[in-house]
């Protein structure tokens, strides 16, 4: 099964990072402005007024280091995960960033690694202070 994988250092303290990307409130900073939690924990991200929803189920949430979220929707990510693993780099940290158990490598998922790349960046500018504000809008994208 092909993974999507990232890293990228942050000039901001892990704890900063791991709130970008362990609640709803982080998620909606820099990835979609259209953010849910419609139970105890599972955060649905809107796209294109809601022409998708991904729904994500939290898995090992350990601060500051560690977010893990288990993808319950969507054609292709349904039984993927997003795992987040932060390691402190002096002042700042390093994030390694894994889509990981896509079922194969289609267009789709080449996609996703290019829109992931864009993802990282954001996280990168929320954590540090410059925040772009969220890559999907409700309606379409954000640049």
């Amino acid at each position: 099964m092909p993974d999507i994988v990232h890293s990228l250092a942050i000039d901001a303290p892990a704890e900063r990072v791991h709130a970008l990307v362990s609640r709803a409130q982080g998620f909606a900073e820099g990835w979609a402005a259209d953010v849910t939690e419609p139970s105890a924990g599972i955060v649905e991200l809107g796209f294109f007024n809601r022409a998708t929803v991904y729904a994500l189920q939290p898995g090992r949430i350990a601060a500051p280091l560690e977010a893990e979220w288990l993808c319950t929707s969507g054609k292709e990510w349904a039984g993927t995960k997003l795992i987040f693993e932060l390691e402190k780099n002096g002042a700042g940290s390093l994030v390694r960033f894994t889509h990981a158990g896509w079922a194969a490598e289609t267009p789709y998922f080449i996609s996703c690694n290019t829109t992931w790349r864009g993802l990282m960046f954001r996280l990168r500018a929320a954590a540090e202070g410059k925040s772009q504000g969220p890559l999907f809008q409700k309606n379409g994208l954000g640049y």
